[in-house]
């Protein structure tokens, strides 16, 4: 229950990326560069963070030993995570963008087969493929019911361009962030905590946002004052603080497929958090009954997630 605890405060800070990237684009501000700043801010303070720990060396080691799945996976878990969030967030509401992005509970879930967990065996624990969680699979449904509910919605609002502009980027950043975090847990298993993980997972991501940001330097030009605050704090917020702890949660799961969804699918809690800061801080309107028929899809689908996960793994 504890893991689940942490999900949901993580839910609420990492919502702030939602409202602030669509307040950015609203003023203009280039997408490369909402994804690039928020990474290039958070270096510094992940460094700050390890180094004060002492903890820095064996994170050094990890990455000199294993570099280039460092830098695969870290792409996937980041860059093929953030950016597509960015670039949606010019053709979509961040309520609606926040909404989509809750595919990723059922991605979390699908990824299972990809990866080794640890099972009991009479010889002790022996690592196998992990299994899909069918029961946590039909409660998530129901959240994937509320996103197509909102996206069939804004058909009939905007063009099918746009809603596919801003609803399969997400589709993509849905699968790449669980995928790279994951894939990072097993590679690194208990020689590192939580704060050299994601520290190292920035670094090696660097060389993909240093081609963002010469891409974004060539077509829009450099990013506003404006952007590059709001970027620190959703580098702080969303970055750092909802990033270690949805982590710190994941790591409490893990090796255990059903409580893993669980704790991912805490991230619902994003849309609630998102619709209120956008009618808060950029006087977005309500949605419609339908999209709120949506949300509610989506916050019951949480719930029973969650509660359903944490019965299959109480013990007898």
């Amino acid at each position: 229950m504890k893991a689940i605890v942490l999900g949901l405060i993580a839910s609420l800070f990492f919502a702030t990326s939602f409202v602030l990237n669509r307040s950015m684009n609203l003023g203009g501000g280039a997408w490369m560069w909402s994804a690039v700043l928020r990474y290039v801010w958070m270096l510094p303070m992940l460094l700050a963070i390890v180094y004060m720990r002492g903890s820095a060396r064996a994170m050094w080691r990890e990455l000199r030993q294993h570099l280039w799945a460092w830098l695969g996976w870290s792409t996937v878990g980041f860059g093929l995570f953030y950016a597509p969030l960015c670039f949606a967030a010019a053709f979509q509401p961040a309520w609606l963008v926040a909404s989509t992005w809750q595919l990723t509970i059922i991605a979390g879930s699908l990824l299972a087969p990809l990866l080794w967990v640890a099972a009991p065996t009479p010889d002790g624990p022996r690592r196998v493929r992990g299994r899909i969680p069918l029961r946590g699979i039909g409660f998530s449904l129901l959240i994937v019911l509320g996103v197509v509910v909102m996206q069939a919605e804004q058909v009939g609002r905007v063009s099918l361009g746009d809603v596919l502009l801003g609803a399969l980027p997400v589709l993509l950043a849905a699968f790449a962030y669980p995928l790279g975090n994951r894939k990072m847990m097993e590679l690194c298993g208990q020689r590192l905590d939580t704060f050299q993980r994601v520290c190292g997972m920035t670094i090696a991501s660097m060389p993909f946002w240093a081609v963002l940001a010469a891409y974004g330097l060539a077509t829009a030009g450099p990013p506003s004052l404006p952007q590059v605050e709001q970027s620190l704090v959703v580098a702080v917020c969303s970055g750092v603080v909802a990033t270690l702890l949805f982590f710190r949660a994941t790591d409490m799961a893990h090796g255990d497929a059903h409580r893993l969804a669980a704790v991912e699918a805490t991230q619902s809690g994003e849309v609630v958090f998102t619709l209120l800061g956008e009618i808060v801080w950029l006087q977005g309107a309500l949605p419609s009954a339908v999209g709120l028929a949506g949300i509610a899809c989506i916050v019951v689908g949480m719930v029973a997630h969650s509660y359903s996960s944490h019965r299959v793994v109480r013990p007898a």
